[in-house]
């Protein structure tokens, strides 16, 4: 159970706090802390499936928890950047259309594997999910990295709706294929 790519998966969910408390620290030191938290955890999701596989260490408890701690992770970082208002008026809508898709892929993968159904990850939902870490990267930084010259903010909003518009098509694709499965 404690392999080491188990260990990455579950630090994605133990980091949470400490992003969630970077938000409330003064900026731009909490931007600074949110997106080197964010990105140690972002780079822990690609190495503990490689590591995984690479290792034939692929485990229940982490095939189980990998999604979790992926949307907690990204359901953590868009609650808090739309609190700090970082993403706000018609971008929340965007955040709010990659919310809802991560609930719906979840309880379609869990009605599934009721029914002994695996849908497996497509090449463009992996496509998906790295704009989104990339755009919610730069939003976490939006306060930091103007230090540095980069618009991060921007960058991050324009990835956030390249993400969404994804996440629409993966979602539906997900649903179409699930969808066979339910009548």
């Amino acid at each position: 159970m404690w392999t080491l790519p188990n260990i990455l998966t579950m630090s994605r969910i133990f980091v949470i706090p400490v992003l969630v408390a970077s938000f409330f620290m003064d900026q731009p030191l909490g931007s600074h802390v949110a997106f080197a938290t964010f990105a140690l955890a972002a780079i822990t999701d690609f190495f503990d499936g490689y590591l995984a596989r690479a290792t034939g260490s692929v485990s229940k408890i982490g095939v189980f928890l990998d999604p979790i701690a992926d949307k907690l992770m990204v359901a953590a970082v868009i609650v808090m950047v739309v609190f700090a208002g970082w993403v706000d008026g018609l971008h929340v809508i965007a955040a709010v259309i990659i919310m809802c898709r991560e609930l719906l892929v979840s309880g379609l993968r869990e009605f599934l594997a009721g029914a002994q159904v695996s849908v497996p990850v497509t090449m463009l939902a992996k496509w998906k999910t790295t704009v989104q870490m990339f755009a919610l990267g730069a939003l976490v930084w939006s306060e930091g990295a103007p230090e540095f010259g980069l618009p991060a903010h921007e960058i991050g909003i324009g990835l956030l709706w390249m993400a969404a518009i994804l996440t629409l098509y993966t979602g539906i694709d997900y649903l179409r294929a699930g969808l066979k499965h339910m009548v």
